[in-house]
C-alpha cells in the first residue's frame, strides 16, 4: 500500500472514529505502518494536511462507505473457555433442544455454540434433540431446516433425538406424579383455570381421589375426551409468589396428527414436563436455557425431586436481542404470513438462511454470538457488532470489482484503446482481472457531483483525468499525485452489466412497526466478469461494500448488500 493509501485509511478512522480528522493523530500511525515516511517528515505531513482537509469534508456516510476499502490489525484475544461448575472431564453433556416450528434465526446460533463449545471444552458431549410435543405447530420442513443450519454453523452432535419418540417415559413420569399426589386431572374450561391461578384459589378438581383421577387421566389417554375438555395439571402452590408453582398445566389433548408420531398419542406434554423426563432420560449433566425461563427453574427443580432424577447443573445466559430485528418466532412468523417478508431466507430476517443468503459467514456468527459469552446481562447490540466482524473475516478472501451506483456516461479524450489488467485482490494472491477500455466509462453520479469543473481525478488503477463537467467529458493527463481516487467501469462493449444491489435495513422501526423501506435497490453497472461469479460469492465492491451474488439473469445480476 502507498504512503496517501496508509494516510487516507488512518485519515478516515480518525475522522471515522471522532467525528474530524486530526494530523497529530494519523501521523504516528502512518510513521508505524510505513516508516519511510519519517525520510521526508515536511512531505509527510503536506500529504497528511492535504488528505485530512479532503476527509473533513466528506459527510460522514461517504467517510464510512470509504472506509470499507480497508482493514486495521486487531490484537488477538486468546478465546476464552466456558467454564461452569460441577463440570468433569470428559463427563459433561449438554444439548441443543430447538422446537421445529420454525426456521433457526441467530437466537437459536447462540444457544447452540454455547451447548457446543461447552460440550467441547471439557471433551464431553452435545444432543441435538427436537421438542416436538405440539402438533399444531411443528413439521419436517422444519426439523429439516434446523439441521441444515446447524451444519452450515459447523456444529456438530453426537445423538439425534426427539421427544416425541420418548412419550411413554413422559407417560410413566406423569402416572408417577398422579401416584405421589402431585398431579391430577382438571375439567375446567381454560378461563376458569387462569382465574383460579390469578386469585390463588383451587378448584373442585384439586380435591379428586386418586382412582378418580387416575380413571380421568385413562380417558385422557383413550380419547374420550375433546381438546380442551381436561388437562393434567401439577399440584403445586397455590399461594406461592411464583405464577409458575400455581398448579401449572403439565400435558393437554392434542388431537391434530404429528408430523413423525402421526395418530398414535392424544395427549401431549408442556416444555415443563417434557424437559424434565428428556433431560433426565438422557443424563444431560449441563442443561442451558435462557434467563427469561428463570422463573420456572422453581418447578423444574420440584420435579426432578418429586420423580427421584439426579438432578443437573441448570446454566442460564441472557436471550439475544438485536435493535430493531425481530428475533422470536412469535414475531417472525405474522412476517412471514403477511408477506411482508419474502420467505424465511429474505436477507433482512435473522434466520441463519437469510443471513447466509445476505453473505454473513458462519464464523462471524460464532465470534459474534459467543462474545457475550454466559452472562446474565440483557444488552440489545444492534447488526454492525456483527456486519464488522463478518467484514475482517471477508477481506482477505473476497475479490474485487467496480460497481457504479446511477451511473454518469462519461467520454475519455486522449483516451487510448488498451486492455489493462487490475489485481482481484491487493493485498491477496488472486489472480488478474481484464477491462477493455475504448473511450467511454461509467462512473458514479455522486462522484460527478462532487467534483469541481476541471478537476484532476485518479480513475482507479487506471489513469488520472481532467474533468470537464459541463460536456460531460475527461480528458487523460498525466498529473503526478491525485489523491481522490474513484470508482469506475468500463462502458465498451460488452464490459459493463446491469447491476441491482438489494440493500437490508432495520426490519422494524423504533417503535416496533414494520419498516417499509427496510430494503433499498440501487441499481448502476458492474464489471462484466461479475457474471462468472457463483451464487452466495461474495465479492467487495470497492468504495460500496462488500455484495454477495444471489441471482443471475440474462441480462442483469442481483447482489445483496452484505456489509
Amino acid at each position: 500500500m502507498d504512503i496517501e493509501s496508509i494516510i487516507r485509511k488512518f485519515s478516515l478512522k480518525n475522522a471515522f472514529d471522532y467525528g474530524k480528522a486530526n494530523p497529530g493523530a494519523v501521523v504516528g500511525k502512518v510513521i508505524a505502518e510505513f516508516p519511510d515516511a519519517k525520510k521526508d517528515m515536511k512531505a509527510t505531513m503536506q500529504k497528511i494536511n492535504q488528505i485530512i482537509n479532503e476527509v473533513n469534508a466528506l459527510k460522514k456516510t461517504e467517510i464510512e462507505n470509504q472506509l470499507r476499502e480497508y482493514t486495521f490489525e486487531e490484537k488477538k484475544v486468546e478465546e476464552k473457555k466456558l467454564i461452569v461448575p460441577n463440570a468433569k472431564e470428559g463427563e459433561v453433556i449438554t444439548r441443543f433442544p430447538p422446537e421445529p416450528s420454525g426456521y433457526p434465526h441467530i437466537g437459536h446460533a447462540k444457544a447452540a455454540f454455547l451447548d457446543y463449545e461447552l460440550a467441547k471444552t471439557y471433551n464431553g458431549k452435545m444432543f441435538l434433540r427436537f421438542d416436538d410435543t405440539n402438533p399444531e405447530k411443528e413439521s419436517k420442513e422444519y426439523v429439516d431446516a434446523i439441521k441444515e443450519g446447524l451444519i452450515w454453523l459447523g456444529i456438530k452432535w453426537d445423538k439425534e433425538t426427539y421427544s416425541s419418540d420418548n412419550i411413554e417415559h413422559v407417560y410413566a413420569a406423569a402416572f408417577n406424579l398422579i401416584d405421589k399426589g402431585f398431579a391430577y386431572v382438571c375439567t375446567c374450561d381454560q378461563e376458569t383455570i387462569s382465574k383460579g391461578r390469578s386469585e390463588m384459589k383451587s378448584c373442585q378438581c384439586r380435591a379428586f381421589n386418586q382412582n378418580t383421577i387416575l380413571e380421568l387421566w385413562d380417558n385422557m389417554l383413550s380419547g374420550k375426551f375433546k381438546e380442551g375438555e381436561a388437562v393434567l395439571r401439577f399440584k403445586g402452590d397455590l399461594t406461592s409468589q411464583n405464577t409458575v408453582m400455581r398448579d401449572p398445566t403439565l400435558a393437554r389433548i392434542i388431537k391434530k396428527a404429528h408430523y413423525k408420531q402421526k395418530n398414535r398419542f392424544k395427549v401431549w406434554p408442556s416444555y415443563d414436563l417434557a424437559v424434565v423426563v428428556m433431560d433426565a432420560t438422557e443424563g444431560i449433566t449441563h442443561p442451558m436455557r435462557t434467563k427469561e425461563y428463570e422463573l420456572r427453574n422453581e418447578l423444574y427443580y420440584k420435579l426432578f425431586e418429586i420423580l427421584g432424577y439426579n438432578k443437573p447443573a441448570l446454566i442460564e445466559f441472557s436471550r439475544l436481542e438485536i435493535k430493531n430485528a425481530p428475533i422470536s418466532k412469535r414475531l417472525l412468523l405474522p412476517l412471514i404470513k403477511e408477506k411482508k417478508v419474502k420467505g424465511w431466507n429474505d436477507p433482512r430476517l435473522p434466520t441463519l438462511s437469510g443471513l447466509k443468503r445476505r453473505g454473513i459467514l458462519p464464523e462471524a456468527i460464532k465470534n459474534f454470538v459467543l462474545s457475550f459469552g454466559l452472562s446474565k446481562v440483557e444488552s440489545e447490540p444492534n447488526w454492525e457488532m456483527l456486519l464488522s466482524e463478518n467484514r475482517k473475516l471477508l477481506d482477505p478472501v473476497s475479490k474485487h470489482y467496480f460497481f457504479v451506483p446511477e451511473p454518469v456516461l462519461i467520454e475519455l479524450i486522449n483516451a487510448k484503446k488498451q486492455t489493462i489488467r487490475i489485481k482481484k485482490h491487493p493485498r491477496t494472491e488472486m489472480g488478474e482481472r481484464e477491462i477493455k477500455v475504448e473511450n467511454k466509462i461509467y462512473i458514479q453520479k455522486a462522484d460527478f457531483d462532487a467534483a469541481t469543473d476541471g478537476e484532476v481525478i485518479r480513475l482507479k488503477d487506471f489513469c488520472n483525468v481532467k474533468l470537464d463537467k459541463k460536456n460531460k467529458k475527461a480528458e487523460v493527463v498525466a498529473e503526478s499525485m491525485v489523491p481522490k481516487k474513484i470508482q469506475w467501469v468500463s462502458a465498451s462493449k460488452g464490459e459493463a452489466v446491469k447491476t441491482d444491489i438489494l440493500v437490508p435495513k432495520d426490519l422494524l422501526k423504533e417503535e416496533g412497526n414494520f419498516n417499509e423501506q427496510s430494503l433499498e435497490r440501487i441499481s448502476g453497472y458492474a464489471e462484466n466478469e461479475c457474471k462468472n461469479l457463483e451464487e452466495e460469492e461474495v465479492v467487495q465492491f470497492e468504495r460500496f461494500g462488500f455484495c454477495s451474488m444471489d441471482k443471475k439473469g440474462r441480462d442483469k445480476l442481483i447482489f445483496i448488500f452484505s456489509c
